[in-house]
């Protein structure tokens, strides 16, 4: 029995007596006066007993006086007979002589029977106040759900895009199966693994599959449900989580959102935290406390890896760190196609096309995708899944739904279609640039209008030359208006405030500045509550931050004047664009060519700079995460 729940029995007895006592003083019958033998027999020949009940078995009387007093008399066994004969001569007419005593432990329990009652409803509350939950007196269960064979499983057949990832969990997942082979090498297998990458990337997926493959018993518990109000719970979730998984060994434990508990000590704002800290202190020591042939293995995934605490990574805890990262393009095309099993796809459709036009979608956006494609084909009453549908549902993934209900008044609308076509026009006149997917003036999300770019291959690193034509690019909308009606709109905020960070990015972070040199200035930004950038201290001079400025406005300038050239120069096929805008109000990638085919690539000078977008769109008055690099 632990401490805790030892606690509370005792607090419950101790209930129960000081119940029992205060009934007891709470007695508000009747007060009762004792009598000797020689007063009651006086009482009894002046006339004053009014009721007599003698109780022969214990030699004692009780009963009531005239005047309305309870009395109690005790006399000697021998003068039973005696005493029974002056009552009945005095004539005392309520007189039960056979009246027995209710038994003391009777008596007891009718006095503590509200007692009873008022602590067990008490407790029925407190054992259901969990949540259906173990209760209080369970308060410090680990509440892991074991996965049973019997459950529906996902196996390595429906994971995709993450074959290295898939191979690192396969060895875990023989190693269970087969310890022997790997002792006999004298390997060690990894206490634990740890799975981090950005949000949607499959890195539960990958933990039920590992679930779905191994036979051997699997636990499945969320980091926040180790922390609780009490201080000392959620250690005692840990070591019974741990004694569990030893039990059932070999066994998996997985942890999901692991820097719910396993966050830096000691960082952010008015120190560390109680209880967090004492979880996560107590699976530092379970972990270390693991026996290499106990056959348990604590599988974690986060998408923070940077804030948990350095001491749960080292070596010997989370000894094998697995990136599960964006898929690329391979990766993407196995992810539709797992998708696309139990989907009506109209024969034909090439879901490699669909991959190519979905760079940096992770597994969730492509699981939402074909969704979506699934969602509008019913809509509509269609029998299969076409690319029309696949290509609305990428649209709706990137930027959201169509708003065709928003009325926009004429004038808006040639606004709107000038900044659209002037960042197509630029883009598709500089070198270097994404070519342009799409192009349309309808409203979708919280976009008045969008200009969709796409690459045509995966890539991982980023040109300067290809960083400073992104930047005329992003400027083209506004440069058109300016070119146009000299009166720019609020429309180009988006695009103004992701050039301004590209163009920081390439001086302070990325070392692009003729005249700074390749440098970094500054530290990333972090947040106050994990003990980042709080009272930190610029790490250079006034004059360099004055020359930062400069460099950040000389880009976005050179930049801006390039976009204002190529517009400037190619004035006939911007208003063509426009025109066919205004009539379509969408133009896909075949129709936008045919318009700018005879624009010529600009060989101006352009300066820009900051990490492209894999899918990269620009749009008016959108703040969407995927049209921000």
């Amino acid at each position: 029995m632990t401490k805790r729940r030892r606690f509370i029995l005792i607090g419950i007895l101790a209930a129960l007596v000081v119940g029992f006592l205060a009934f007891r003083a709470l007695d508000l019958g009747p007060s009762r006066e004792t009598l000797d033998l020689t007063a009651f027999e006086d009482r009894l020949a002046d006339g004053e007993v009014a009721s007599v009940t003698l109780f022969d078995r214990d030699h004692w009387i009780d009963g009531e006086l005239r005047d309305g007093t309870r009395y109690e008399v005790h006399f000697p066994e021998q003068y039973t007979d005696e005493l029974t004969r002056k009552i009945r001569a005095a004539g005392v007419r309520d007189f039960d002589v056979d009246g027995q005593q209710q038994s003391a432990w009777v008596d007891l329990l009718i006095r503590l029977l509200p007692v009873l009652l008022v602590v067990g409803v008490l407790f029925f509350f407190l054992s259901r106040s969990q949540g259906g939950g173990p209760g209080v007196f369970g308060i410090s269960r680990s509440r892991a759900k074991p996965i049973g064979k019997d459950q529906p499983t996902v196996t390595f057949s429906d994971v995709a895009g993450l074959d290295e990832a898939v191979e690192e969990l396969q060895e875990i997942k023989d190693f269970l199966a087969d310890p022997e082979r790997f002792e006999r090498m004298g390997a060690r297998i990894p206490k634990g693994v740890l799975l981090y990458g950005p949000p949607g990337t499959g890195k539960t997926l990958l933990a039920k599959a590992v679930a779905g493959e191994a036979a051997v018993p699997f636990f499945s518990i969320s980091g926040s449900d180790f922390v609780e109000m009490f201080v000392g719970v959620g250690a005692s979730r840990v070591r019974d989580l741990f004694d569990k998984a030893k039990t059932a060994a070999p066994a998996i434990v997985f942890v999901d959102e692991i820097d719910a508990v396993g966050r830096h000590r000691g960082a952010g704002l008015g120190g560390g935290h109680d209880e967090r800290e004492q979880t996560l202190n107590q699976l530092l020591v379970e972990m270390d406390g693991f026996d290499a042939k106990a056959g348990v293995i604590l599988l974690a995934s986060t998408n923070r890896p940077d804030i948990l605490d350095p001491a749960l990574l080292r070596p010997g805890r989370f000894d094998r760190q697995i990136v599960v990262d964006r898929p690329d393009f391979e990766g993407r095309k196995k992810i539709l196609e797992v998708h696309a099993r139990n989907k009506a796809i109209t024969e034909g459709v090439d879901l490699e096309v669909i991959a190519r036009r979905t760079t940096g979608f992770t597994g969730a956006d492509l699981a939402n995708l074909m969704n979506e494609a699934a969602l509008l084909a019913a809509r509509r009453d269609l029998e299969h899944i076409g690319l029309p549908q696949l290509e609305e549902a990428i649209d709706r993934v990137v930027a959201g739904p169509e708003r065709r209900s928003r009325l926009i008044s004429p004038t808006e609308r040639r606004v709107i279609a000038y900044h659209e076509s002037g960042h197509a026009l630029v883009s598709h006149a500089l070198p270097d640039t994404d070519p342009v997917h799409k192009v349309s003036i309808i409203p979708r999300g919280r976009a008045l209008g969008y200009t969709l770019t796409l690459p045509t291959e995966d890539r991982f690193l980023v040109r300067r030359s290809e960083l400073v034509n992104e930047l005329a690019m992003l400027l083209g909308g506004r440069s058109a208006e300016e070119l146009i009606f000299a009166d720019p709109t609020t429309g180009a905020q988006n695009d103004i405030e992701r050039a301004t960070t590209i163009a920081r990015q390439m001086v302070t972070e990325f070392g692009m500045s003729d005249i700074l040199g390749p440098m970094r200035f500054g530290t990333p930004k972090g947040e106050v509550f994990l003990g980042r950038d709080f009272n930190s201290m610029p790490d250079y001079s006034e004059k360099i931050a004055a020359d930062i400025d400069a460099e950040v406005r000389g880009l976005i300038d050179r930049a801006h004047d390039a976009a204002r050239g190529i517009l400037t120069e190619n004035r006939g096929a911007l208003d063509a664009l426009v025109e066919m805008l205004m009539v379509h109000e969408t133009l896909e990638a075949d129709q936008v060519i045919e318009v700018l085919d005879g624009v010529a690539p600009w060989r101006g000078a352009a300066e820009t700079g900051s990490t492209r977008p894999s899918a990269a769109a620009t749009s008016d008055q959108t703040s969407s995460r995927r049209f921000r690099p």
